[in-house]
């Protein structure tokens, strides 16, 4: 009879513990309630004990995020701007947090969306686009955290850790007009670099072509200079040669002009027979009175001194040394 009490009595009993425990994670707050008043919040981790009558509702203790949706705010231009923003909250008050949102989690989101959306336009009516988007970002931030921690815990249980602005965009139909502005101002400054270049380009081109000029003169004047030592040079050269003996040189320049002026066999002189030109053809000693020269008659034996040294010189002597300077077959 035991033993079949037991069978019976042991389920039940079961199901009795099962409504009677409930565990509390550390990452957890938990929440007693009877009838759906509050009669219990002090738990801490761990397995507690409860009656069947009683219901147990826990909640997370972690910090959590909330991502805010985009707004429109005016500034204080009365420019409208689009701002992206997101929230990092936990709670601190279980019972003031349970009485405020029936225990929702999304309701006390959208509450807390609301004071912080209220923040945020509050603090951007105060200043201009500048001073929201670049100098006072951060201190905006500041504020809003400090000022919703001074009502949103009394109101709903909650610590506001941080409120972070993501991002702060124009409408586009305003922000098409700044685009062009922002585009004409570029312009400006690439045609004001681009000007400054053109002209460093001339200034640099100039003294280039300056620096050319003076090179180019310098060039010239030494050249000149060099030229006309040499041919100083060459006139005293020449002009001792001369001394030296002057019909031996006569004789020289005479077949060097022969040389040029037949250098080839299509070449035509035009000049009278009596010319100075063919002084050496006519004479030996390049006389006007003809005198023929023979390469089978007798020879006339002469001396020409050239640098204190003695050479045959005879009639044959200019043809002979005209036909080697000339290289005639």
């Amino acid at each position: 009879m035991y033993k079949a009490i037991s069978v019976v009595l042991l389920p039940i009993i079961m199901i009795v513990s099962s409504f009677s425990i409930f565990t509390v994670q550390e990452t957890e707050l938990a929440l007693m309630l009877r009838f759906k008043k509050i009669v219990g919040d002090d738990f801490g981790p761990g397995l507690h004990f409860k009656s069947p009558i009683h219901n147990v509702l826990t909640f997370e203790k972690r910090i959590q995020t909330l991502d805010a949706p985009p707004e429109q705010f005016l500034t204080v231009e009365k420019k409208n701007l689009i701002v992206d923003s997101f929230i990092k909250w936990r709670i601190v008050d279980i019972v003031t947090y349970y009485k405020a949102v029936s225990g929702n989690q999304q309701r006390a989101k959208d509450r807390l969306g609301e004071i912080i959306a209220d923040g945020l336009r509050s603090e951007f009516g105060k200043r201009t686009i500048k001073e929201v988007v670049s100098g006072d970002r951060i201190k905006i931030m500041g504020i809003i955290t400090k000022e919703a921690n001074t009502n949103v815990p009394k109101l709903l249980g909650i610590e506001i850790i941080d409120v972070r602005i993501k991002r702060i965009d124009l409408p586009p139909e305003v922000s098409n007009s700044v685009y062009r502005r922002m585009e004409a101002e570029r312009e400006r400054v690439a045609k004001k670099w681009r000007s400054q270049g053109e002209a460093d380009a001339v200034r640099i081109k100039a003294n280039a072509d300056r620096e050319r000029i003076e090179v180019y003169s310098k060039a010239e004047r030494d050249s000149e200079k060099i030229r006309g030592e040499g041919e100083a040079i060459s006139a005293d050269t020449y002009a001792k040669a001369y001394n030296q003996n002057q019909e031996f040189y006569t004789l020289y320049r005479s077949l060097n002009a022969y040389k040029t002026a037949f250098s080839s066999r299509n070449d035509m002189l035009i000049i009278t027979p009596d010319s100075d030109f063919f002084n050496y053809f006519k004479d030996l000693n390049g006389k006007k009175s003809f005198y023929p020269i023979s390469t089978t008659g007798p020879v006339i034996e002469q001396k020409v001194v050239v640098e204190d040294k003695s050479i045959p010189f005879s009639p044959k002597a200019p043809v002979e040394i005209l036909n080697k300077e000339l290289e005639l077959d």
